[in-house]
């Protein structure tokens, strides 16, 4: 297994404070500024890997005040064109990397 770099780790708190550490496999932007994450989870315990199901976790990007916050994706339209793109980067990416 490839060792992560820090700047592929990405930690996300949930709306209750509880921490989840993702790796981050890609990010857009798209021709009207929305921004989006493509992550999946990274696990400490083998157990938790084993169990997991392999989703790709994808976030929009909203910028506050300075901050970046990342939120779920409400409307179904742009979930399922955004998750296209990234599944089309991941496929690209992933294929190049095995050659």
């Amino acid at each position: 297994m490839d060792e992560l770099s820090m700047e592929d780790i990405v930690t996300v708190v949930d709306d209750d404070g509880t921490e989840h550490v993702f790796e981050e496999l890609d990010r857009i932007e798209l021709d009207n500024g929305n921004r989006y994450v493509a992550l999946m989870p990274v696990y400490e315990d083998e157990v938790e890997l084993l169990e997991d199901d392999g989703d790709v976790l994808i976030l929009k990007v909203l910028e506050e005040d300075g901050e970046n916050y990342l939120v779920q994706i409400e409307d179904e339209a742009e979930f399922n064109e955004v998750g296209t793109i990234f599944e089309d980067r991941l496929i690209e990416k992933y294929e190049a990397e095995d050659q």
